[in-house]
């Protein structure tokens, strides 16, 4: 589908040379002088190689269609990620190296967005929170807690995080998946 360069924004996927693209970043910039143009920082999606491209505002761009739906997360083996659609039961499998720093926050059952061109995912979006297990830390120290200081922790999907003095092995605590960053204690 072709639309105008200047109606693309932040996360829009498009077709350039037959290559798919993510759009990173979109401005449009109108010169006191001359022809506006339409800045666009995009991603190709195959490789990840990063790309800026300048067009003028009214020039035609290839917008691919993609569809965002709900996936669960199944289960990772050698192929890849599993993900099941729950509405069809279908199931898709993601590369690896397609969501490398996002595997370690997968959780069994975890409802997740997957963004689908012609069947085949191409980006993967986590909840923003997830709840993990402490699997080792620094044992709390008397008159440690009436600090702010964090210590280190390794959680259970093997990610390394800070957490609170008053934080000790085995307590389950949410964290945030896009940095791992502690939130809270979890409530469960």
């Amino acid at each position: 589908m072709k639309v105008i360069a200047s109606s693309l924004r932040k996360g829009n996927v498009v077709d350039k040379d037959g290559k798919l693209y993510v759009i990173l970043f979109a401005e449009n910039i109108h010169p006191g002088k001359g022809t506006p143009v339409t800045q666009l920082d995009m991603r190709r999606i195959s490789d990840g190689v990063k790309v800026s491209e300048r067009y003028r505002t009214t020039e035609q761009v290839e917008r691919a269609h993609v569809e965002d739906r709900e996936h669960t997360f199944l289960y990772g083996d050698g192929e890849g990620y599993h993900f099941m659609n729950p509405e069809t039961y279908e199931q898709v499998a993601v590369p690896a190296e397609d969501i490398a720093d996002q595997a370690p926050y997968l959780l069994e059952g975890m409802a997740v967005q997957l963004s689908l061109h012609n069947g085949v995912a191409i980006a993967m979006e986590l909840p923003q929170r997830a709840t993990f297990e402490v699997v080792d830390t620094e044992p709390t120290t008397k008159g440690q807690t009436a600090s702010s200081s964090y210590k280190p922790a390794v959680l259970s999907n093997g990610v390394k995080t800070a957490v609170p003095p008053h934080i000790g092995v085995g307590t389950r605590i949410v964290v945030m998946t896009a940095d791992g960053s502690y939130v809270e204690r979890a409530k469960d």
